[in-house]
């Protein structure tokens, strides 16, 4: 009990240590001038504190890599960034960011333009959004403090905003060093007053306080949805008058009577997120030309000029984007926007790992999930995503979908583009459709409760598939023939690469066979058949320690053919050399499954050993005690692999059907 008590409170401490870490703290206005002497983030922009939390990037240079990363993107240097590493397949997206909050932080035009995030639902949108307002959240600021009242800035203003003319600006930047473009923003309403009312002496006026963003607390992190169009006004951006402060005797026009509760106010030093932003009605927008443009706006009463200096990020999907810039209206909006697409990812590896985040982060992780789920899942949504157009269509989707992960699809050259190729070719908006991350990963947690009343909790890809026909034909908000055509691709690409699988695993699970055991398989018979058609010997130092001339080398070879018919064993032995000689010649190492042809060999032969299977894995057959055994270790090992009974017995009647 002593133990637990003292962890316990060893926890609480560090709890109270954190949250006084992040408590305000107050200092005079001399005293923080003092510290920018030391410390630029003191006096950074919200874009500059912004890209320190951001932190630097892992630079990868492609070129060097002979792999599926350097396949997908073509020798080029990428840049991937820690705070965003469970992003997965949006690394060009989040460089696009990044260069813009640069361009931002450097007063380029980039800081007068809204931040604007483009894409399907269910792309991630939101999720960058809230990242990014994550990671402001890591940075402090500095706001002024009435010494009078005792409350803050309402519009969170940095100190800096008390010298607004040129010669305090240039008597400051020489007495502390702070550059003059961080002292342009000006006062606000609120600080003038102040000011006055302490005779024009900072020092009588204000405190500084030491505050962290927070979206909780309304502290430089503001979220503005649209309302609805007859009713909402610019009041969410630029705030209202306060009503109640009216009989307290102070003027309609005074800043004391003025809610600075819009999305500048709060979201100043920081920044603001206008939700679907489109379907606010053009009037609601027109304030952020004045803001972004001047660094200023004005409120609905007479109050004065309010500063503003923060980032704006917007986001909607397609049909409103497309629909807003199609007004002529817009033009001076669509001016200061600058769209960043975030597509789908078109990487099936990417996506199977997006899965396996949203699972990892709810309760379904802790339920069974049969190997080849999520990356069939994945592969699906992938090629529900590919474009149909001239150019591309030619190619198979399942080999495209490959191609864009990196892999090195086998087949007649004619029918394997390269990934150079699909990007030529391939629409913009190729990425902007198909099935959704969302309804994928709901389609996933669905399948988990499929058998949830008959006890299980569980996912594999029979229920999967079943799971997701069914949501597909019934979805209203797909047209017809894209059903015809999702259900298309899972019949007939998701569910026989699933029966092939199934087989491989059933075929390891109760021979023992395992992919080391294929690897040596097809590494001794591409040895083997490489020194048959040089007409050289071969020491079989691997099996009999033989060594083996030609004719033994036929024999050896034609056995392990034999399952598959092999009409022209000559041409397919060179065949497949030859495709193993063009791999290792560009550094890759050749797995025994990557060359369907050597594979589909492999695999029969393995199957010659199951001719006694089916007694032995039908659960509804007798079987003697020789048999129970074997049974019993064909469960144990497919339970190894990650599969329960009721997996086992949907996988036995895939295989069934499969080669049955």
């Amino acid at each position: 009990m002593t133990n637990t008590n003292a962890n316990s409170a060893s926890f609480f401490d560090d709890f109270k240590q954190d949250y006084e870490a992040k408590a305000p703290q107050e200092m005079s206005v001399t005293e923080y001038l003092e510290l920018c002497k030391d410390d630029k983030m003191a006096y950074a922009t919200a874009t500059e504190r912004l890209l320190d939390a951001i932190g630097e990037p892992e630079i990868i240079d492609t070129a060097n890599d002979k792999g599926e990363l350097g396949r997908i993107f073509q020798g080029k240097t990428i840049a991937r960034y820690k705070s965003f590493e469970d992003f997965y397949g949006l690394e060009d997206t989040i460089e696009q960011i990044v260069s813009h909050l640069k361009g931002a932080a450097a007063g380029t035009e980039y800081k007068k333009q809204v931040l604007y995030l483009l894409g399907p639902v269910g792309g991630g949108k939101s999720s960058i959004g809230n990242r990014l307002k994550e990671l402001m959240e890591t940075k402090p600021i500095y706001v002024l403090k009435s010494k009078a009242t005792g409350e803050m800035s309402p519009i969170h203003e940095s100190p800096l905003a008390l010298f607004d003319s040129k010669e305090m600006r240039a008597k400051a930047s020489e007495h502390f060093g702070i550059p003059e473009r961080y002292m342009k923003t000006g006062m606000s309403p609120w600080a003038v007053k102040r000011l006055k009312e302490a005779g024009g002496d900072p020092e009588k006026a204000f405190d500084v306080v030491k505050v962290w963003p927070s979206q909780k607390n309304k502290i430089a992190v503001a979220k503005v949805e649209p309302g609805d169009e007859n009713n909402q006004d610019t009041s969410v951006l630029v705030g209202k008058l306060n009503i109640n402060k009216l009989g307290e005797g102070v003027d309609q026009n005074d800043t004391d009577t003025y809610l600075y509760s819009g999305g500048f106010a709060v979201g100043n030093q920081g920044i603001m997120e206008f939700v679907e932003m489109f379907k606010a009605p053009l009037k609601v927008l027109n304030p952020m030309l004045e803001a972004l443009q001047d660094g200023s706006y004005q409120g609905t009463e007479n109050i004065g000029a309010v500063p503003f200096n923060g980032l704006v990020f917007a986001h909607s999907n397609e049909s409103e984007w497309k629909a807003f810039a199609a007004d002529k209206k817009n033009e001076a909006i669509l001016d200061r926007i600058n769209v960043v697409n975030i597509p789908y990812t078109l990487r099936m590896s990417e996506e199977a790992k997006i899965y396996q985040k949203m699972l990892d982060e709810g309760a379904y992780s802790e339920h069974p999930i049969a190997p080849k789920t999520i990356d069939l899942l994945a592969k699906f949504s992938v090629m529900s995503r590919l474009a149909e157009t001239e150019g591309v269509a030619k190619y198979d989707p399942e080999i495209r979908a490959q191609v864009y992960d990196g892999k090195i699809p086998e087949g007649a050259d004619s029918k394997v583009p390269t990934i150079s190729e699909l990007r030529e070719y391939a629409p913009l908006e190729e990425g902007m459709s198909g099935i959704s991350t969302r309804f994928a990963f709901k389609t996933l947690t669905e399948t988990f409760n499929a058998n949830a009343n008959a006890g299980e909790m569980a996912a594999d890809p029979v229920l999967l598939a079943e799971v997701l026909e069914d949501r597909i034909k019934k979805d209203g908000q797909i047209p017809q023939g894209e059903k015809d055509r999702l259900v298309g691709f899972l019949r007939s690409k998701i569910m026989p690469e699933y029966a092939e699988f199934i087989v491989g695993e059933i075929t390891a699970a109760f021979t023992g066979a395992n992919d080391e055991m294929c690897q040596n398989m097809f590494d001794r018979y591409i040895n083997m058949a490489d020194a048959w058609l040089n007409d050289e010997t071969f020491n079989d130092k691997g099996q009999t320690g033989d060594v083996l001339g030609k004719e033994a080398l036929e024999r050896k070879l034609s056995e392990i053919e034999k399952p598959c018919q092999i009409v022209n064993a000559k041409d397919f032995r060179n065949e497949v050399v030859r495709y193993v000689q063009r791999q290792a010649a560009k550094g890759n190492n050749v797995k025994w499954n990557s060359y369907e042809k050597m594979a589909d060999v492999i695999r029969k032969n393995l199957y010659k050993k199951m001719q006694d299977v089916m007694p032995v894995i039908k659960f509804d057959a007798n079987v003697d005690d020789e048999g129970a055994e074997k049974r019993e270790t064909f469960i144990n090992n497919m339970e190894e692999k990650g599969y329960t009974m009721p997996m086992i017995k949907r996988a036995v009647g895939v295989y069934e059907k499969t080669l049955g």
